[in-house]
């Protein structure tokens, strides 16, 4: 099983809460998401994002401005709708190389933000159809921070811990794999140091290091479709998915999507031993806390 992971909101900008977010894919599964994502591309731009320097980023695609764009006019045929987006990003493209403005009409922006908005709900479909579960853990931007410098903190081991379980649901054998949105090396090197020691030295992540490998793969994201994928899931999660104790505005605009990748999350059981109960497990969850537990005390 692959975690591919990415975050959002953690440069505390305009986003609500800071999501450090997930998406499962089975590794038989996922070079047929990637072709289906693909052809989607052509079917609502005519044209692929690679070739035209578009980013399968929420900042990028989920813009305000793009949905409000959307509403703005009829809703347009998606044979029209195609050939005047793909018009649209040839021509800013080709702007962009040649520092020539191109020309843009109102009817192509409103195609364009018909086309993102479909194109993205195509997408959290097609990981519904190829078996993909999403994960966020949801950070209060004012939560306490821990104090000190090599302690994993409490998201990722969560979120690890959502892994595990979410692996002994899948299978009796099966093994997951972390892959990172590349961070710079010094960023990296920490997150490996505070890894190892919660996989290697701290009892509970050892105990989960027999099915999360613990040394995690990092990845361009521009080139890596499924980390967009976790992407696109942290940006609709920061800023339409409210659990309990989230007060923070929503962008009702984005609730249908937000919606959608809900459906996708996690959800499993696990017996308390102590008290002989079965209790659900969320693979989204809420943290106003990043202090470990004798911090916190």
């Amino acid at each position: 099983m692959l975690y591919f992971i990415d975050e959002s909101g953690h440069d505390h900008g305009a986003s609500p809460y800071e999501v450090l977010a997930a998406v499962a894919v089975q590794e038989r599964e996922l070079w047929n998401l990637i072709q289906a994502i693909r052809d989607a591309e052509l079917e609502f731009f005519g044209v692929r994002f690679s070739e035209v320097g578009i980013e399968f980023k929420g900042t990028k695609l989920l813009k305000k401005k793009t949905f409000r764009l959307a509403g703005e006019g009829d809703l347009i045929p998606p044979d029209e709708r195609r050939d005047l987006v793909r018009g649209l990003v040839v021509r800013g493209h080709e702007a962009k190389q040649t520092g020539v403005q191109a020309h843009v009409t109102f009817r192509e922006l409103v195609a364009y933000g018909q086309a993102v908005r479909a194109f993205v709900e195509r997408v959290f479909l097609l990981m519904g159809r190829y078996r993909v579960k999403t994960f966020a853990a949801l950070v209060d931007p004012a939560a306490p921070r821990h104090a000190e410098a090599g302690f994993l903190r409490r998201d990722y081991a969560f979120l690890f811990q959502r892994f595990f379980y979410h692996l002994e649901d899948t299978s009796s054998d099966e093994m997951g794999l972390i892959v990172f949105d590349e961070l710079d090396k010094a960023r990296s090197r920490i997150l490996l140091d505070q890894m190892s020691g919660y996989f290697l030295r701290a009892e509970v992540g050892y105990r989960r290091s027999a099915r999360v490998v613990p040394e995690p793969f990092f990845v361009h994201s521009d080139l890596t479709t499924a980390v967009q994928l976790a992407d696109l899931v942290a940006y609709c999660a920061s800023w339409a998915i409210r659990l309990a104790r989230m007060d923070k505005p929503v962008r009702v605009e984005l609730e249908p999507l937000a919606r959608l990748v809900f459906d996708l999350r996690y959800v499993g059981r696990r017996l308390d031993e102590e008290g002989g109960q079965e209790w659900p497990v969320y693979g989204m969850f809420h943290l106003d806390d990043l202090r470990p537990r004798r911090e916190r005390l």
